[in-house]
């Protein structure tokens, strides 16, 4: 038994440290997209009761349902391989966005440590719209600040 553990320990150990980068959270980066205004908490707040402002989150429906953003619209994003979760593989229903290409987006997650949100606005930024917004501190910082949420 002493043996065999002394030729499986040293391969565990290689298994799980070759694992620990994929498993760790990487921040998004501190820039939006080109073209794109990123946005703290207290501007969205204030930008969400105003006309033409459409507000979508990019969390997982199970998410969404357990509390978002007042007016907030479910809007996942898929990734297209699981194991690269920081690049911009995944599916995005674009046909969800508004027509007027004028209007006012944003897009959020989780929060800072999400890629989802990051990347959705850089697509509708390169599908023609205009006011694209990425509420980079994501929904865990709006309910943490207490303001209003819908479930």
């Amino acid at each position: 038994m002493i043996k065999l553990f002394s030729i499986f320990s040293p391969l565990l150990l290689i298994t799980l440290m070759t694992g620990m980068p994929m498993a760790a959270k990487v921040p998004t980066p501190a820039e939006p997209p080109e073209g794109v205004k990123i946005i703290s908490i207290d501007e969205a707040h204030q930008l969400l009761y105003q006309k033409d402002v459409y507000v979508f989150d990019m969390r997982k429906e199970l998410h969404y349902g357990k509390g978002h953003i007042p007016g907030a619209v479910s809007l996942t994003y898929k990734w297209t391989q699981k194991e690269l979760h920081f690049n911009d593989r995944g599916e995005l229903d674009m046909s969800r966005l508004p027509a007027d290409k004028n209007a006012v987006i944003i897009f959020h997650g989780h929060g800072p440590e999400e890629w989802k949100s990051y990347y959705t606005s850089r697509a509708a930024k390169e599908a023609g719209y205009n006011n694209v917004m990425w509420l980079r501190d994501g929904y865990s910082t709006w309910a943490n600040k207490g303001y209003a949420v819908e479930r």
